[in-house]
Order: structure tokens, then C-alpha cells, then sequence
């Protein structure tokens, strides 16, 4: 866009940026909720900040996993093995000491070193940069589904490992830590958001914040909600910031040559090997400070972590919202998240609540003492609908995995590229082509190194 070029020219190359877009969908979805919620009296900063949480979160997740297959071509399906790295380490190395022989060093009150969070998240990121190492050197000259299958494995021979009661404590230097086993481990980090304001120097405005909200809202818990989805949208960004920095250069180009012909680019005297190594790990520490940020309760009092919650199926909902948005894209990966987040994850269950709360009816209660064919029987009666219309929301959380299953089918037939993932790419830093004298500039580039719609 030149100097040239008229307001409307200029508005229009604003609209139709990539950031213009993310901005757009998450208003069309705040407002969503926002109005719905109201209408159903439902707590306006409970709704928003849990929904900003899981928008903030699997954007976050499709952003790193969009590194590795969207970038790279390397077919992940170990995501939430490496998400666990991340969180246990950060948990070891953060939690309070316990001396050990300690009455508390069992199961749940596992201690930990004692330092402050913020090195404890750094670790986390760094031990699943190096675990990514370990899988990456063996693993990284398979193709394809043979990298799916080795990546799915050692996930879940982390996720039983963690299991296990031989390493559920043990000692370091005089310290009882340990991953919990079976019982999983007590996050007794207290208010991580308070934590992280202190780290930033900002425990004034942290207090100032609490004081208010206690005052206006009544409830001081508000001012951690809401600094918890603060702090996942600063996350956005930068990871947003991060893999377009890396799209962009000459790197993240030898990246998308991988991706599209390995053998080719190795001719042309690239180690795509040592690359594959080097994004591996960059995105297996991306995944790990997710880790961290996926079980941090932001409404204080201590979390946990459980080796149950690291089943696969929590990799397949960030590929799914990666396939929404479309791979290689990374204003498509944000986007994928918050559609994911707010339709297909969050969506039956807000639904539900509004319903309720509309109805006045105990929609609990009524899927426990009604039947499918007591849903029926009104239809075929007297042609009244509700009860079918009610059993069947009932029902939407059980029917989560096939609506997700069927949006795959959908998109895999009709648009397997996703809502971002069609646009092509230029290989150099800067446009190559002749200005186009009269609009006095060329096309836009896209965040993601590729080139804007017109």
C-alpha cells in the first residue's frame, strides 16, 4: 500500500488483514455470548473469561502444532505427552520444598525445589524442548504416519510412566519431589496470576485491581479470571508474533521447501535433518509452556495435575482446530481455536445452561427420568416437539466427538484447507514482482508469509 493509494483502497487492505479477521471473528463470538448470556442471566464475567480462556488456549495449541505440521510437514499426534513435560517439570521445579522423610512427601503433597514459577514455566518449556530432542533424533527420518504412530507412543508411554509409584518421590538434595504417580500433584502455586504481576513488577496494579473488583464486583477471585484470559491473549500474540517472525525468515522458508519437497531442498545442499531437529524442538517448548498455561487455575486455591488428563483425545481436539483454521496459516490457527473453542467445545454445554436457565427447566434432572422414547411419544401424540428439542440438548455433550467427527468429514470433502489455508505462498522476503502502477503498490503480504486475499 503506497502513498498513492485512495482511502477506500486503504481501508479495504486494513479490513481485509489478517489481524482485521482474528478481530472480527472474536467479536462476532464475543457478542454471541455476550448477548445470549445476558438474556439467560447468565454471570457476564464467568462467561466471558472461561470462554476467553479455551479460545485463548486452543489458539495457542493450533499456533504451536501449526509449527510442526503447517510449517514443517511433520505429522505430530504426541501433542499432550509433550504438554505434560512441560506442566510436570514447571510443577517440580516450582512447588513448595518438602524435606525429605517429610510426612507430606506422599502422593498429592509431593514437594517440589522452590523456585519462583516464572523459572519453573522456563524450565518446563526447556525439558519438553529436550524431551522433542530425544524423540526427534531417532524418530525424524520416518515419513509420515511412521513419525504419527512414534509421536502417539511416546506419549503415552510418558503418560504411564508418570504412573508409576517408583517415581512417584524420590530425593534431591534433601528435598522430597517426584511426579506423584497415580495420584497426580497439587499445583500449590496459589494465585499464578498474582505470581506473574509480581514477576512483571506490577504487584501494585495486582492489589489496586483486587480492591476494585471486591468493590464493584464483590468478588476479588474476578481480578485472577480475568488476568488469567489477559495473560493467555499476551500469549496469543506473542506465539503469533514468534511463528510469523519465523515464517518470514530465511529459516521458516527452508521450513515450507521441507514441507513441500524434502528431497529437493536436500539437493540444494540444505540438512533438512538438523532443521527438522531445530523446529521439533522449538514447537515440543511451545507445547510445554502450554502445558503449563492449560492447568493454571486462574481462580487461585491450587489445581492438580492427573496422568489421566493426558489422553490423546486432547491432541485430537488441537488438531482439529488447526484443520478448521487450516495448516500453515497462523491468522488460520487463531481463528481455528476460537471457532473451536466456542462452537464444538464450549458450545453444547453454554447452550445448554442458556436453555435452562430460559426454560427453568432442570435439564439434568430431566435426561435422568426421560427416555428416548419418552421424548418421542409427544410427537407422535398430541405433535409436540419440546421434549424431543430438550432431550436432545441434553444430549449434545455425549454427541461432542461425533459433531467434531462430522465437521471433519464436512471439511475434508468440501474445504480440506481450512478457513486460511489456501493461500499461496511467496519464497522470497519481499515482493519480487513489478509495482502495479495504477494502484501504486502491490498486493499485501500476509502474516503468515503468504499473500493477502483480494
Amino acid at each position: 500500500m503506497s502513498v498513492g493509494d485512495s482511502v477506500p483502497d486503504r481501508v479495504s487492505a486494513v479490513g481485509s488483514s489478517d489481524p482485521a479477521k482474528i478481530i472480527g471473528l472474536l467479536a462476532v463470538i464475543y457478542a454471541v455470548y455476550l448477548v445470549a448470556g445476558s438474556v439467560a442471566g447468565v454471570n457476564p464475567v464467568s462467561n466471558l473469561t472461561s470462554l476467553t480462556r479455551w479460545i485463548g488456549l486452543f489458539a495457542i495449541a493450533a499456533l504451536a502444532l501449526n509449527l510442526h505440521w503447517g510449517y514443517t510437514g511433520l505429522f505430530n499426534i504426541g501433542v499432550v505427552g509433550f504438554m505434560g513435560v512441560g506442566v510436570y517439570v514447571t510443577a517440580i521445579v516450582s512447588k513448595d520444598p518438602v524435606a525429605a522423610g517429610g510426612s507430606g512427601a506422599v502422593g498429592g503433597a509431593t514437594g517440589g525445589l522452590g523456585l519462583p514459577l516464572p523459572i519453573g514455566m522456563l524450565a518446563g518449556a526447556v525439558a519438553a524442548a529436550l524431551f522433542g530432542l530425544l524423540v526427534a533424533l531417532p524418530a525424524l527420518r520416518l515419513r509420515a504416519d511412521y513419525l504419527a504412530i512414534v509421536t502417539i507412543a511416546v506419549s503415552e508411554i510418558f503418560r504411564l510412566s508418570v504412573r508409576n509409584g517408583n517415581i512417584a518421590s524420590f530425593d534431591v538434595g534433601g528435598l522430597s519431589v517426584g511426579f506423584g504417580g497415580g495420584d497426580g500433584l497439587q499445583l500449590d502455586w496459589g494465585s499464578e496470576v498474582e505470581l506473574l504481576f509480581d514477576t512483571l513488577m506490577l504487584g501494585g496494579v495486582y492489589d489496586s485491581l483486587t480492591v476494585t473488583a471486591e468493590r464493584l464486583i464483590g468478588s476479588p477471585v474476578a481480578v485472577d479470571r480475568i488476568g488469567y484470559a489477559l495473560i493467555l491473549l499476551a500469549f496469543m500474540i506473542g506465539y503469533y508474533a514468534l511463528l510469523r517472525r519465523i515464517g518470514n525468515s530465511p529459516f521458516g522458508r527452508v521450513l515450507k521447501a521441507i514441507r513441500e519437497d524434502e528431497e529437493a531442498t536436500n539437493s540444494l545442499g540444505k540438512d533438512t535433518d538438523r532443521f527438522k531437529i531445530i523446529v521439533f524442538m522449538i514447537g515440543c517448548g511451545l507445547m510445554g509452556l502450554l502445558g503449563v498455561l492449560w492447568f493454571m487455575n486462574a481462580g487461585g486455591g491450587g489445581g492438580s495435575v492427573n496422568p489421566t488428563q493426558f489422553r490423546p483425545d486432547t491432541t485430537f481436539y488441537i488438531w482439529v482446530a488447526l484443520i478448521i483454521g487450516g495448516a500453515g496459516s497462523n491468522a488460520g490457527s487463531v481463528m481455528g481455536g476460537a471457532l473451536f473453542a466456542a462452537v464444538l467445545y464450549r458450545g453444547p454445554r453454554f447452550l445448554q445452561t442458556v436453555i435452562d436457565k430460559l426454560t427453568e427447566t432442570d435439564l439434568g434432572s430431566f435426561a435422568r427420568r426421560t427416555g428416548f422414547g419418552e421424548a418421542m411419544a409427544p410427537i407422535t401424540g398430541s405433535f409436540d416437539p419440546i421434549p424431543l428439542l430438550l432431550y436432545t440438548v441434553t444430549k449434545l455433550q455425549s454427541l461432542q466427538l461425533l459433531i467434531m467427527g462430522l465437521v471433519i468429514i464436512y471439511l475434508m470433502h468440501n474445504r480440506p484447507q481450512g478457513l486460511l489455508g489456501h493461500r499461496k505462498e511467496q519464497a522470497a522476503a519481499i515482493s519480487l514482482s513489478r509495482p502495479d502502477r495504477r494502484s501504486g503498490g502491490d498486493r499485501a503480504v500476509a502474516a503468515d508469509g503468504g499473500v493477502e486475499d483480494e
